[in-house]
């Protein structure tokens, strides 16, 4: 999933998105809400985990912008404030979830992930093609009964190659998905992942290469 953590509080901000890229999720960063209005234009999010209380920007107006542009984006806002009026007023301005800080972390990745499954077409929470078995909760990887480690970005690569179910690819589109905004678009970074993962998934190899299109996981 691609993830945007908007908050102030740069330890914060950065302790929540290395727990997330712990996960296999691609995260930016940002503290004010002037520069989420901008990475959100820029990028396809999946969810955004949103600070309320934002300099610039005030987060009920980038929730309230996201929501308006009709995408398929969800929305978790974090605040201090927890009465059940400051709930509701979060729900008005059309977030999609609602967590009082502070929060246990297990709490807040068991929501992003829940909204990043409405965030996309439903698909089974195990996915299996050519003898592989992807288990996004347990975050487990198998071929034909065998327990492959993976790193987290080779995880990403291959859910998102998985969850294309047999469709083609692009290169720019697995960068767009599984790397974050720092990511250079020039680097040969998606190459060497897929030459990684089809070595450690054994023969024959499940993931084909389109001449000038992608890659695709075979049947």
């Amino acid at each position: 999933m691609r993830i945007l953590v908007v908050e102030d509080e740069a330890i914060l901000a950065e302790a929540i998105a290395e727990g997330l890229r712990q996960r296999a999720m691609a995260v930016d960063t940002c503290g004010d809400g002037a520069s989420a209005l901008e990475l959100a234009a820029l990028h396809p999010y999946d969810v955004i985990v949103l600070d309320r209380d934002l300099p610039v920007v005030h987060g009920d107006d980038v929730c309230r912008a996201v929501v308006a542009t009709g995408g398929d984006t969800r929305v978790i806002m974090l605040t201090a404030a927890g009465d059940v009026a400051d709930r509701v007023h979060g729900f008005g301005v059309g977030a999609d979830d609602y967590l009082t800080k502070p929060f246990a972390f297990a709490e807040l990745v068991a929501r992003v992930q829940a909204l990043g499954r409405r965030a996309r077409a439903a698909v089974p929470p195990v996915l299996r093609r050519a003898g592989v078995e992807l288990d996004v909760p347990r975050h487990q990887v198998s071929r034909d009964g065998r327990f492959i480690q993976l790193s987290r970005k080779e995880f990403a690569v291959l859910e998102v190659l998985m969850r294309a179910g047999g469709s083609v690819v692009s290169a720019e589109e697995l960068l767009e998905k599984a790397w974050d905004s720092n990511v250079d678009p020039f680097t040969n970074a998606v190459r060497m992942a897929v030459m990684t993962l089809r070595r450690k998934l054994g023969p024959p190899p499940p993931i084909e290469t389109v001449a000038g299109v992608g890659y695709r996981l075979s049947g």
